[in-house]
């Protein structure tokens, strides 16, 4: 396992050779990868199986945000066959595989900004998320957590499975180049980019409890998706 002092110099290094690269559009970035998207992703195969394992039993209802083409879902409906899901993606590419793999299974795809879309309340029984929220600062993750929270019924449960960084100087180092090359590029603010930002555990812990989650169980094995369970605490609406 490498040290944390030479993970983080080696990525200022993969930072320097990458500094003229554009950002890509996230929605693009995908549809380029789509052919050997699962195959790429196939490394977490033991975190999805592990992220399906989470859920609780009484579940029937549940929301995907970033879905991609349902790596976390193949494994959901093997423990769940008849579960529902409905699944936000901002890639139709991705979406039209996910429909064409489970044409059986009760699910609803949604391509669109999952930010902009309308969660509901007291709507879901889980809400969950694998891999996908660390490409967004956490003022405004802050915010869906709290709509998040208003959505899942009476003792739902938020599951996220995300990269975490290693350290604050890990997450200020690519939150502080994020900034500079969306200046470099002329990349405004509200457009969505493929770009790593993760935050530390700690941190990402802090922003749900501060939208009224109680942290239920954290898995955080090295080379793996950080897990993180949630449970919704009382809402009160103003």
């Amino acid at each position: 396992m490498k040290s944390q002092e030479q993970y983080l110099t080696e990525l200022q290094q993969w930072l320097t050779d990458t500094a003229d690269e554009p950002l890509e559009e996230m929605a693009g970035f995908f549809t380029s990868r789509l052919g050997d998207y699962e195959q790429h992703m196939a490394v977490w195969e033991k975190s999805y199986r592990t992220f399906a394992g989470l859920l609780p039993a009484t579940c029937r209802r549940i929301l995907d945000l970033g879905c991609g083409t349902g790596l976390e879902l193949d494994r959901i409906w093997e423990r769940f066959p008849q579960i529902e899901v409905t699944g936000v993606d901002l890639c139709q590419d991705m979406l039209d595989v996910l429909q064409k793999k489970h044409p059986d299974k009760q699910l609803t795809t949604v391509c669109m900004d999952y930010f902009q879309y309308d969660l509901g309340v007291e709507t879901w029984d889980a809400v969950i998320s694998f891999e996908s929220l660390h490409h967004f600062l956490p003022e405004r993750k802050g915010g869906l957590y709290k709509r998040i929270a208003r959505s899942l019924r009476d003792g739902g449960v938020f599951l996220l499975a995300d990269y975490t960084a290693c350290c604050e100087g890990e997450e200020e180092l690519l939150r502080d180049v994020c900034i500079e090359r969306r200046k470099k590029w002329n990349v405004p603010a509200e457009r969505y980019v493929h770009f790593d930002i993760p935050l530390t555990l700690e941190h990402e812990m802090g922003l749900l409890r501060d939208a009224g989650f109680s942290i239920q169980q954290v898995i955080d094995e090295p080379e793996e998706a950080t897990l993180i369970v949630a449970k919704r605490g009382k809402i009160f609406y103003l």
